[in-house]
């Protein structure tokens, strides 16, 4: 459907919007290589920000599966599996930060004339 909606805005007839439509790449839901990788939101492109209070909107999914798209509902299951895991995973991480940072504090007296030489050498990270 996107794909569609995109090859309606390009001259897709011409060799130029050809290869601008070959170059698209269009998925349902997040694949292999992009599921790991680290997710981020443009805040300057966000609705609350693009778009005025009384503007109707829809999303994708609702209007896709208003025309016959099927897998709507295995979209919001994978996507509230998405989110539990990811949950568990934030809060993992969080104990291990607490756990490094106590550990740190726990050696820092035992290391403080070390990193006293290193800042010394010129490392601004320590």
């Amino acid at each position: 459907m996107v794909w569609r909606v995109i090859r309606g805005m390009l001259p897709h007839k011409l060799p130029r919007g050809a290869a601008a439509l070959d170059r698209l790449k269009v998925f349902e839901g997040i694949p292999a290589p992009y599921d790991k990788k680290v997710r981020f939101s443009v805040n300057s492109c966000s609705k609350v920000v693009k778009l005025k209070p009384q503007r109707k909107y829809c999303s994708i999914s609702r209007l896709a599966h208003e025309v016959g798209w099927k897998y709507k509902g295995i979209i919001e299951t994978l996507e509230v599996k998405r989110k539990v895991k990811s949950q568990q995973y934030f809060e993992k991480k969080q104990e291990r930060a607490a756990i490094r940072k106590k550990a740190i504090g726990n050696v820092h007296s035992k290391i403080a004339d070390i990193d006293a030489e290193i800042q010394e050498m010129g490392c601004k990270a320590c």
